[in-house]
């Protein structure tokens, strides 16, 4: 087995091929390093993941396209069009900073499809530009993310002290996101920034991103930290919905974009998120007489849409009286 390259200073890298071979120990070794990071700066790199470097380039060709269509195909499938997250979102369009700028940077989103006859969840659902194999390669490679996402979620539990499947029921309906992202340059004069100071909403978010850099992560004493690329690995980071599942014990940590090396910048990111009616209460062994839970139970869903809210302007008008 190949050693996984050296850590970025505080942001650990993990080979997490142990978890998914099923060799002997391999999984219980995995979860104490994932739960180390998470207790500590909430993100790591990963290597080792199974997910072919050809995936990966070709979801990026199909990203590419999609962005350079015409503005007026890519507003034609407005996330504005819905309350369901998904679709596009041109530039000014999200301020994940609610006290700071609009976001420098374009996004679409793709989610969950019906499997049979289901009915789908209320923010489930796709809309699909004109691009031949476009929604095929994303869905294929949502359903690896998906995949990859529950074997973190077993090294959550067995480092939790939980049942390692404690999560399924919990995750088998997900409202998760493939995020497409492009950021074009700004200046440092400008202090724009691609993506405002935020965590994430969910469980856990895992990130493909090209070389070019931006993702910063802020540490505990708050200084930011570049979260440099690395090169066949992704870097994942805890959100909202586990960390109040673990009450504190694991961290959403803040972290932001500023593309100032002067060309664009693509990203891929999946945020695995919970079922909708997922019920985000302190878990079994996370609270003490000394540490009692530290938030109200929420559900999943609701928890999202708060967040949404949050963010998108039009949906803050749809949402008043």
């Amino acid at each position: 087995m190949a050693s996984p390259p050296p850590a970025i200073q505080d942001l650990p890298v993990i080979d997490i091929a142990p978890l998914l071979s099923g060799a002997p120990g391999g999984a219980e070794a995995v979860a104490r390093e994932i739960g180390e990071a998470c207790r500590s700066v909430g993100f790591f790199y990963i290597c080792g993941h199974g997910i072919a470097q050809e995936k990966i380039d070709a979801i990026y060709a199909l990203s590419a396209a999609f962005f350079d269509l015409p503005a007026a195909d890519k507003v034609a499938l407005t996330i504005s069009r819905s309350m369901n997250n998904r679709g596009y979102a041109g530039i000014d369009d999200e301020s994940l900073d609610p006290d700071g700028p609009a976001d420098l940077k374009e996004a679409f989103n793709v989610g969950r499809e019906p499997e049979g006859e289901e009915v789908l969840d209320p923010l489930d659902g796709n809309q699909w530009p004109a691009l031949p194999g476009f929604r095929e390669a994303m869905l294929d490679y949502y359903a690896m993310m998906r995949r990859l996402g529950e074997q973190l979620h077993r090294a959550f539990a067995i480092d939790l002290g939980l049942p390692e499947d404690f999560f399924v029921p919990h995750i088998d309906r997900p409202l998760a996101t493939l995020r497409l992202l492009r950021y074009p340059p700004a200046s440092v004069e400008e202090e724009r920034p691609g993506a405002g100071a935020h965590t994430d909403y969910g469980n856990i978010t895992v990130l493909s991103q090209d070389m070019t850099g931006g993702l910063q992560v802020r540490l505990r004493g708050g200084d930011w930290l570049d979260a440099t690329p690395i090169p066949g690995t992704f870097i994942c980071n805890i959100g909202d919905c586990l960390m109040r599942w673990s009450n504190d014990i694991y961290v959403s940590t803040p972290h932001r974009v500023f593309n100032t090396g002067g060309s664009v910048r693509h990203s891929v990111v999946f945020f695995f998120d919970p079922n909708v009616d997922a019920p985000i209460a302190c878990l079994p062994h996370c609270a003490t007489p000394d540490r009692p839970a530290r938030y109200e139970p929420i559900l999943a869903g609701e928890y999202l849409r708060e967040k949404l809210d949050a963010t998108y302007a039009f949906r803050k008008a749809a949402e008043s009286p």
